[in-house]
Order: C-alpha cells, then structure tokens, then sequence
C-alpha cells in the first residue's frame, strides 16, 4: 500500500481533495492510504521516511 501525503499551510485546503482521490483510488480498487497535513505535522512524517508520495500545496513551496 502506498502512503500519500498532502501538505498545506493548515492542513485544511487540502481535505476536499483528499477526498476527491480517496474516492478515485476506491473506484479504480487502488490500495492508497491518503492524507493532509500541515506543514509543521508533515515535516516529521517526512523525515521518518513514514511517506511514498509528498504532494506540496502551493502556499508551502517557499516554507
């Protein structure tokens, strides 16, 4: 199973589209673990190698 991640400023820009593509992956019988963070959560996720797939909101590109 894959592991995503979606990081945002607040982690809650990014919930509809969580959404979105939980529901894809379901319909296409994907085996995907998706989720939204904020930037500050994110970061430890991301250093423990906890995380296949970032995906950065746009807001976060500079941070």
């Amino acid at each position: 199973m894959k592991k995503i991640l979606l990081v945002c400023a607040a982690g809650m820009s990014t919930s509809m589209l969580v959404k979105r593509m939980i529901d894809h992956a379901n319909a296409i019988s994907l085996e995907v673990n998706i989720s939204a963070l904020a930037i500050a959560e994110a970061k430890g996720k991301i250093k423990n190698n906890e995380v296949d797939v970032v995906l950065l909101g746009p807001q976060v590109r500079f941070q």
